[in-house]
């Protein structure tokens, strides 16, 4: 079926692709094989849905919960070695990429085109795992999430049927919109093997910002009326005193310590950022600002969006030994600065430590947890914390995932989110998996 050379069950292999970059404990897969065409993905799928065998979609392992570490073992497709962009068509503003490239090298082949492929979830994420995960990042706020630019799919069945679904035109009202059912389902309805996806346009002119805050609410209290006043930041991120301090330590950087807003502008023209930041600047003033700085060199402006995408390795970095609860959940933006001012008090009161950073502009917040890794009852505490805020932002009408997906971590709450409507989910996910092979103990409680 496959070449010796791309089928492992070594043991360092294994233990390679039994976690991700969560807190969630690893799991061993029985077998790790490397296709390198969509006839190889029918073939192993085909066989492992005869015989019942799990088999579980494999990127680069960055994500945050758990979505691709094998809970039920069989087999782990590593899509490492898909990785061609197929082709590039600048003409028509799309690109046909195998599931395995890198996003990053994508952008970089594209950069003699003037265009890019906007979401931008920091790791060296593949393209296949961010269809996956519906992943986000720091510029969902203006370019919006992954299943934004997916124009046309590629996936293998559980029962091993190739299914292609879209089209490469950016609009149609053609039938059922299956594009964005099996986008954002973590491989439970079926493998990716290509895309088509849409790129936009590389901004001409760039301004970024800083403004610092006394408080977290106050900060919150910016973000909403910049949203508010349609200035359309390209990048919208709040950061508390915790993350500002850590990024000074390991960058070098000398931010003042304090809660932190990062603004990034673009526009066809300087004129027109000059007037956005003087607008963002006064509705910063307004909500209490500290500090306002603007106008950063791309060297400044690149160093600092570098270490925030780094931030979450920082953590880890400087509590060795210790386990870190990763979570995200978002809410409406209106809802935003009280589930900010929920969170930090929760972790005040927790007597945690903990970080708290976030997508400011679409609602979407991340909390890093910390505790220590062999004190089972500090890490009651720790759920329970999270646990709780999670359900806090259910009940402002929000998400107990932004961007993470729902993998393992999230799925006691999907009845809580959805009801009635996971019923059908299962329904959708027996239809297409009957056996039940497709990355089973994901999603659903």
């Amino acid at each position: 079926m496959v070449e010796t050379n791309r089928l492992s069950t070594g043991e360092s292999v294994l233990d390679l692709h039994a976690r991700d970059q969560s807190h969630h404990h690893p799991q061993r897969p029985e077998v790790v094989i490397w296709p390198v065409n969509p006839s190889e993905v029918i073939a192993i799928v085909t066989y492992a849905n005869d015989r019942r065998i799990p088999v579980t979609g494999w990127g680069s392992g960055s994500s945050m919960e758990g979505n691709p570490i094998p809970v039920h073992k069989g087999i782990v497709l590593d899509f490492s070695r898909m990785n061609r962009i197929l082709s590039i068509r600048e003409e028509n503003f799309k690109a046909d990429v195998e599931p395995g490239v890198i996003y990053q090298d994508l952008n970089t082949q594209l950069r003699h085109t003037g265009l890019f492929f906007p979401p931008d979830p920091g790791a060296r994420a593949t393209i296949g795992g961010m269809i996956a995960n519906n992943a986000g990042g720091t510029r969902t706020v203006h370019y919006g999430s992954t299943k934004d630019y997916v124009l046309k799919l590629s996936t293998v069945l559980a029962n091993g049927e190739i299914m292609d679904m879209g089209s490469r035109v950016k609009k149609t009202s053609s039938a059922y919109d299956l594009i964005r059912l099996f986008v954002g389902s973590e491989g439970t309805l079926g493998i990716v093997v290509s895309a088509t996806i849409r790129l936009v346009g590389l901004p001409s002119e760039f301004s970024a910002a800083i403004s610092n805050f006394s408080s977290v609410e106050a900060a919150s209290r910016a973000v909403f009326e910049i949203v508010r006043a349609g200035l359309d930041p390209t990048a919208l991120e709040l950061l508390d005193s915790e993350c500002v301090k850590l990024i000074n330590q390991e960058k070098g950087i000398g931010l003042n310590i304090s809660p932190t807003l990062f603004m990034d502008f673009t526009g066809p023209t300087l004129n027109q950022l000059s007037e956005t930041i003087d607008l963002a600047k006064e509705i910063c003033e307004d909500a209490g600002c500290e500090t306002f700085q603007s106008g950063l060199g791309r060297e400044d402006r690149n160093r600092i969006f570098e270490a925030r995408h780094e931030l979450g390795e920082m953590i880890v970095r400087n509590h060795p030994g210790d386990r870190i609860r990763i979570m995200d959940m978002a809410v409406p933006i209106a809802a935003y600065p009280e589930m900010i001012a929920e969170s930090r008090q929760a972790l005040t009161a927790s007597g945690l430590c903990g970080y708290i950073f976030s997508h400011a502009g679409d609602g979407n917040i991340h909390i890093n947890v910390v505790g220590q890794k062999d004190d089972s009852k500090q890490w009651v505490w720790v759920d329970t914390l999270t646990d709780q805020l999670v359900l806090k932002a259910l009940e402002l009408d929000g998400t107990a995932t932004g961007e993470h997906g729902v993998g393992i971590g999230k799925r006691p709450f999907m009845q809580t989110e959805h009801g009635k409507s996971l019923e059908w989910m299962q329904r959708i996910k027996a239809l297409f998996d009957p056996n039940g092979i497709l990355n089973p103990g994901k999603i659903f409680p």
